[in-house]
């Protein structure tokens, strides 16, 4: 007999069935549309939109299956704009999400690095044992993830050994690299040689770097940095040329535009060829979130300030705001500054 205000088990059953099936239908439209609205956050991030990006983010519900590749993706644009305490905030929720996953790791590890770079001695020794911690795991998880190896064994060269850190380790992680990625083997290896005041075996290490990877234009900036860090400018520029060369061979080669330019807007050497090359970057498909657009447009304010082009200098600022328009260096920028 059913009961006053009862379902009869049938029923309740039946009912039970329909409403997992429409909550199935309801959800089942709504992961290919967060998946295609995570890749164009994706597509935003390469592209340097990061307000395009972040508004994106906001457009997504707030749970799902994509929740820890959306609090990754967060977590890169905010890097990108300099939010460091955010972007550790959404990292860690990608990785409290999706524990298995080598990259979340990565990129948590990078952030908590960049915050620790800015951090007072003590904040910065508790953020070091967790950037290695983080590097470390993404190792383990992946033991073929290029970047997560040069990421982890630039850590272990850099940091102190109360941290972890130590150049024995380092040369173990080079080791690993060498059946992962040699380029990136050999220019772990120069730094080591570096920290150890080798410098020619620094040099050669770079160079065999060069000879052995795909894409040299990323490796040419290398060695021009290490030229630029030993003051032999000849040298350097010479080595920017090449990394032009070879750009000019490599479609997917943007970035190493960006990071010559940088090298010589810091050495102040050749400015009019840094901007053609910053230019020459932002006019390229080959941009990415390694080299944000919005911070090429600024590092162009820069330059045509100090050479005495201020009007060209508010075009690139506004056209970095337009982009980013919470980016610090970009709102800071000071245009009433002295050619010199």
């Amino acid at each position: 007999m059913t009961r006053l205000g009862s379902a009869p088990r049938g029923l309740a059953g039946a009912i039970l069935a329909v409403s997992v099936a429409v909550m199935a239908a309801v959800e089942a439209p709504r992961q290919p549309l967060a998946q295609a609205t995570l890749a164009q956050v994706n597509q935003a991030l390469q592209a340097g939109e990061a307000d395009k990006a972040l508004a994106l983010l906001r457009s997504l519900p707030s749970n799902g299956v994509s929740l820890a590749e959306a609090n990754n993706l967060e977590c890169r644009v905010l890097l990108t704009v300099e939010h460091w305490d955010a972007a550790v905030e959404a990292c860690q929720r990608a990785v409290n999400l999706d524990r298995q996953d080598s990259n979340y790791h990565l990129w948590l590890g990078r952030a908590l690095g960049e915050k620790a770079s800015r951090a007072s001695f003590l904040s910065a020794f508790s953020l070091g044992k967790r950037v290695r911690t983080e590097f470390e795991e993404a190792a383990r998880l992946n033991p073929r993830n290029a970047e997560a190896l040069a990421d982890l064994g630039e850590f272990y060269r850099s940091a102190p050994g109360v941290v972890g850190g130590g150049l024995g380790k380092a040369e173990g992680v080079a080791a690993q690299l060498d059946s992962v990625d040699p380029a990136r083997a050999h220019e772990l290896r120069g730094r080591i040689a570096e920290e150890r005041k080798d410098y020619g075996t620094a040099e050669r290490e770079y160079k065999q770097a060069i000879a052995v990877s795909p894409h040299p234009a990323f490796r040419w900036t290398t060695l021009a940095d290490f030229y630029r860090r030993r003051e032999r400018w000849t040298e350097m520029e010479s080595a920017v040329e090449s990394c032009i060369h070879a750009v000019e061979h490599d479609k997917h080669a943007g970035v190493p535009l960006f990071d010559g330019a940088s090298l010589l807007i810091e050495a102040n050497r050749d400015l009019p060829l840094a901007v053609k090359m910053l230019e020459d970057y932002l006019a390229s498909p080959a941009k990415t979130e390694e080299a944000p657009a919005f911070v090429a447009y600024t590092r162009l304010a820069r330059v045509k300030v100090r050479l005495g082009d201020q009007a060209a200098a508010a075009r690139e600022q506004a056209a970095a705001l337009a982009l980013a328009h919470e980016y610090r260096p970009a709102q800071d920028l000071k245009l009433q500054e002295t050619k010199h």
